[in-house]
């Protein structure tokens, strides 16, 4: 049986999209309960009309359940706070103050359940000038410098995928993971929070330090002299992405699969110093070399001789690689739908993500149920303060 440390742990979600849903499907991969309040009907957006069938929905709310009550009315809010207490964990990801203005902020729901962990993410933070800005994984992107960072200098572009979010979603679940322990510890409620901004400054730490060093705000190729890194062609039409940093081993390590050893003698590039400040010279000279075999060849020699390398995979070279195979990092459902496993294993074992996307209001009357009656919760379905689907 597999352990997930997080058994027992229940969790009440208010909220959507990717940054706030990642955390807690991660939290809810570790063994965690996670209950998803939703607007009766539609659910939330990023169900984008599609119910329990949007890839997108199921990828970030796969084995929770979902409630739907209406927030808008005061027996909404009043089912909520019954349900209060029996939850560890309170997450919301809406504007700053709205559920506050509910009656359903960190104070009043403390006052339901003393030992609550209530956390919030928001865009930019809960207080300052920005902070009842609307923001999306786009506007983390711009606001963090890092279509900046990698764009050419003077042109900064949009990224394919997005990274702003899935670091929020992260930073969500470490943030709670470390208020459980912090609870455990003394007992005391704990209050967190973090946000897009806050976290994308994680992302940005490395450029931080490039802008220090160089003097200048980083573009996309700033950092390539200092890592030492090349995303080389290969005679097949396949690429290979190499890092040798500062490593003088790896440095005469590749150039002795390539055949060209004479570089290491050369004084533009023999030691790292200069090779740094030569490297934009070495860039075609490594190009070349490699563009003379194909991927196959330069994956044996590079492998024999211990230097850090990669394929340059496309996503579904990405699926389909053995490594990836190996470490069970994907959960494939039965229609093909590949959800993520946790980036962790315990004792061994990753989490697993089996179950299904809830409908909306699939758990309703069972989690309802706990705190209320079945005629009173049957009156409420009625008046439309709550939605069940169960087919």
């Amino acid at each position: 049986m597999q352990h997930k440390p997080l058994t027992g742990i229940r969790i009440l979600e208010v909220g959507g999209y990717i940054a706030l849903p990642l955390g807690t499907s991660l939290l809810c991969s570790l063994g965690a309960e996670v209950v998803k309040i939703e607007r009766p009907g539609v659910g939330e957006d990023f169900r984008r009309q599609q119910n329990d069938q949007s890839p997108y929905f199921r990828q970030y709310n796969t084995g929770k359940r979902s409630i739907a009550i209406d927030l808008k009315t005061p027996e909404g809010v009043s089912v909520v706070k019954s349900l209060i207490p029996r939850f560890d964990v309170v997450l919301e990801n809406l504007r700053p103050g709205k559920l506050a203005a509910l009656g359903l902020g960190p104070e009043a729901c403390r006052e339901l359940r003393p030992d609550l962990v209530y956390g919030s993410v928001t865009g930019f933070g809960s207080t300052g000038p920005l902070a009842d800005r609307p923001a999306y994984d786009t506007i983390g992107h711009a606001f963090g410098g890092l279509y900046s960072m990698w764009g050419e200098a003077g042109q900064p572009q949009l990224a394919g995928g997005l990274s702003a979010d899935l670091v929020t979603g992260l930073s969500t679940a470490t943030g709670v993971l470390a208020a459980l322990v912090g609870r455990l510890k003394t007992g005391e409620p704990q209050r967190l929070e973090t946000s897009i901004m806050e976290a994308v400054s994680v992302l940005t730490t490395d450029a931080i330090t490039q802008a220090f060093e160089l003097g200048h705000d980083p573009t996309r190729t700033s950092r390539h002299p200092q890592a030492q890194n090349f995303c080389v062609p290969t005679s097949d039409g396949e690429y290979l992405a190499v890092h040798l940093s500062s490593s003088q081993k790896f440095w005469r390590a590749m150039c002795q699969a390539i055949g060209r050893l004479d570089l290491t003698e050369d004084p533009r590039f023999a030691l790292y110093r200069p090779r740094e400040a030569n490297y934009f010279e070495l860039v075609p000279i490594i190009e070349r070399e490699f563009s003379t075999r194909p991927r196959a060849h330069w994956e044996r020699v590079l492998t024999e001789a211990d230097v850090p390398f990669a394929p340059v995979l496309s996503m579904s070279g990405y699926l389909e690689h053995e490594q990836v195979e190996h470490l069970q990092i994907i959960d494939r459902q039965a229609d093909g739908l590949a959800l993520v496993r946790p980036p962790w294993t315990f004792n061994g074992v990753r989490p697993d993500r089996h179950g299904r996307a809830p409908k909306v209001g699939a758990d309703t009357r069972a989690v309802v149920g706990e705190v209320l009656s079945t005629e009173t919760v049957e009156e409420l379905l009625a008046a439309g303060v709550l939605y069940a689907d169960e087919s």
